[in-house]
């Protein structure tokens, strides 16, 4: 990691209350006398708080040393100035320093005070480092009134080396149900031969940064890294880089910063239950498995119903009550058939942002309940007619043995074999008939 060494700023004071004295006195003659004698008020205490701070033997300089040093911590910087000497021996003052730096990741400008020396902050060192800072001053003579030095400013572009073209793409984490996270990407546009990927990582608890404690192997060589549960810190900065080497030298060095809850991703929900009740239709399930808490998940549901008509209607539903895996939901009139899907995330009580799960198996349902009159009608019948069937059948056969009782007597020998024959072939149902 290149050092960046020892930055002096030099500035010079700016003394200029002479001559915009001179100037307004000048525009005096042209205002009228109450006029005069207000603004002359009004130049007069000016002057009289400037000259309470100078009184004092006050002179807030600017800031002229600014140090930047890089501990290796992957954009994990240190900034460090030094007191003025004219504020050295000061008593009865508060002597405080306003810091800006420009946050790339987030591209705006953050603003802190403080009464230290030193201030760590992060930056992307693909990025020039920006910063600013001045002096406040509060001292009894001021009457309470903060005098704030001249701004100081600077810049520091870090050098642009490795063979072009050679920054990995499509950097991506995903930490997967809070048990394990990987991160992996795609090679530059440009790759040269022998090339080989390398990952390191670092967070506030490590005392140095390590390399990638598993890679992901591709044919094509090294495409991510495989973070266990341990190696990570959630709440806090955790920095990655991705640089590498190959035989026409090293490649471009991509750093990246990221908050590990942002990047969890919930496993498929599980035992997804279906159920009729007098309202409608109830959906039960199972948080998924894995190491995120069940208050910290939402549910979406997707529904997907088949009408009369055979057109279907989809509806999806963010389910916000924490802990709760039930949902309770009408029975559409004139449908057939609902299936249903579950999917989950981290809510935003517990993370900035998160993945969807993958949907969960459908789970459908016949709805018997409201299937067409005729159609019952049409199933009525043909049990009526069956069972009108067999009466009619019984009745036959019935006759039929009265018939033959009266011209067969009883004690032939005929009439006992036809007994014989008939208990043969008639089914078990009918032979009380034939007795």
């Amino acid at each position: 990691m290149p050092g960046y060494g020892r930055v002096r700023v030099h500035t010079q004071r700016l003394t200029t209350l002479v001559i915009t004295l001179q100037k307004n006195m000048l525009l005096l003659d042209k205002v009228p006398a109450w006029l005069s004698a207000f603004t002359l008020l009004l130049l007069t205490q000016e002057t009289a708080s400037t000259s309470e701070v100078m009184a004092c033997g006050v002179a807030v300089e600017p800031l002229e040393d600014i140090e930047i040093s890089d501990p290796g911590f992957l954009g994990y910087v240190s900034i460090h100035w030094t007191r003025p000497a004219a504020l050295q021996n000061l008593t009865d003052c508060t002597v405080r320093y306003q810091l800006k730096y420009y946050d790339t990741y987030e591209e705006r400008w953050r603003s802190v005070r403080t009464v230290k020396l030193t201030y760590a902050a992060q930056f992307d060192l693909e990025k020039p480092v920006k910063v600013k800072i001045l002096t406040v001053l509060n001292c009894a003579c001021t009457n309470g009134t903060e005098v704030q030095g001249e701004e100081t400013e600077w810049i520091y572009t870090p050098k642009d080396t490795g063979v072009a073209g050679s920054r990995i793409r499509d950097f991506h984490c995903v930490y997967y149900g809070k048990e394990y996270m990987e991160c992996t990407w795609e090679s530059g546009p440009v790759q040269p031969q022998e090339s080989q990927h390398y990952l390191y990582y670092w967070h506030r608890e490590m005392d140095e940064t390590k390399e990638c404690p598993e890679y992901i192997v591709l044919s094509e060589g090294r495409r991510g890294c495989r973070f266990p549960r341990e190696s990570l810190l959630e709440f806090s900065k955790f920095n990655l880089c991705v640089n590498g080497s190959s035989a026409a030298g090293s490649l471009k060095t991509a750093y990246f910063s990221i908050e590990v809850q942002n990047h969890v991703k919930p496993a498929v929900v599980s035992s997804v239950h279906v159920s009729e009740t007098d309202e409608g239709l109830k959906l039960n399930w199972s948080p998924p498995s894995g190491q995120v808490p069940e208050h910290c998940l939402e549910y979406e549901v997707e529904s997907s119903t088949t009408m009369e008509n055979g057109q279907e209607k989809q509806e999806r539903m963010v389910l916000q009550n924490l802990e709760d895996t039930s949902y309770g939901l009408p029975r559409e009139v004139k449908s057939q058939k609902a299936c249903f899907r579950i999917r989950s995330k981290v809510n935003t009580y517990c993370a900035d942002e998160g993945f969807w799960s993958e949907w969960s198996q459908a789970k459908c349902t016949e709805d018997t309940e409201t299937v067409p009159t005729w159609k019952y009608l049409s199933l009525v019948g043909l049990v009526v007619i069956g069972i009108a069937g067999v009466v009619i059948l019984c009745l036959s056969l019935w006759i039929l043995k009265k018939i033959c009782i009266k011209k067969i007597n009883k004690q032939d020998a005929l009439y006992t074999l036809y007994k014989e024959k008939v208990n043969q072939t008639m089914p078990t149902i009918l032979s009380p008939i034939f007795k």
